[in-house]
């Protein structure tokens, strides 16, 4: 009994390292642990399109984003970054709301779409966006071969140095797959123009993005 009781002290005190450490150092070890374990895995360009894949809150802003930009062909809300197989909105598991957008590199460049991630969120909240708080919102930033992390890495320690406080939070990870959503949040946005999210969270962070990089837009975008 006196055994018994010894080891389960000793798996106790294990776990107290793992249990205090933060959200952030947490997120950050899991990055680690997928950049030295997992190889990227890169999606073939069809017809001069290539994809690129982020996580950034909910899905319905970041797609109306995307797609806000010239040389954006097309952005699609799915879930990716975890390990659930066929996941769901109501059961998504470890996975993160991310987009899948499809664009034409001869207009819009990775660094491009990378600055956008960083100009479209606040950068130093971790797992979550604005009202959007929990590990199925964090940031992450899906690279597919070197190239694309030395960019993400790149973009990352400019920011980093700037920042008085805080760090960038996202996550940079070896892409894998990513899971399409439901076909009724794909444009969501879009077709739910009076939802109250929408109105009052989404459209927001879109014309706040909208401000900063009107260059950036396709033409007749208000």
């Amino acid at each position: 009994m006196k055994t018994n009781t010894l080891l389960l002290l000793f798996f106790m005190l294990l776990g107290i390292p793992a249990a205090c450490q933060s959200p952030q150092e947490q997120n950050k070890k899991a990055e680690v642990k997928a950049q030295k374990e997992l190889i990227p895995v890169e999606v073939e360009t069809e017809n001069g399109l290539k994809k690129a894949y982020f996580a950034s809150g909910c899905f319905w802003c970041v797609e109306a984003i995307y797609e806000s930009l010239k040389g954006v062909k097309e952005a699609h809300a799915g879930y990716s970054g975890g390990t659930t197989q066929n996941p769901t909105y109501k059961n998504h598991g470890d996975h993160a709301e991310t987009i899948e957008v499809i664009y034409d590199p001869e207009i819009i460049h990775f660094v491009d779409l990378v600055n956008v991630y960083f100009d479209s969120q606040n950068i130093t909240q971790v797992n979550g966006q604005g009202p959007d708080k929990g590990y199925s919102y964090r940031s992450i930033i899906f690279y597919q071969n070197q190239t694309e992390k030395d960019i993400i890495d790149y973009q990352i320690q400019i920011r980093n140095n700037i920042l008085t406080t805080g760090q960038v939070a996202a996550q940079v990870l070896p892409f894998q797959k990513f899971w399409m959503a439901e076909d009724y949040h794909q444009d969501y946005e879009k077709n739910n123009p009076d939802n109250p999210y929408i109105q009052n969270v989404s459209k927001p962070r879109l014309n706040k993005f909208k401000e900063k990089h009107p260059n950036l837009l396709k033409e007749k975008q208000n």
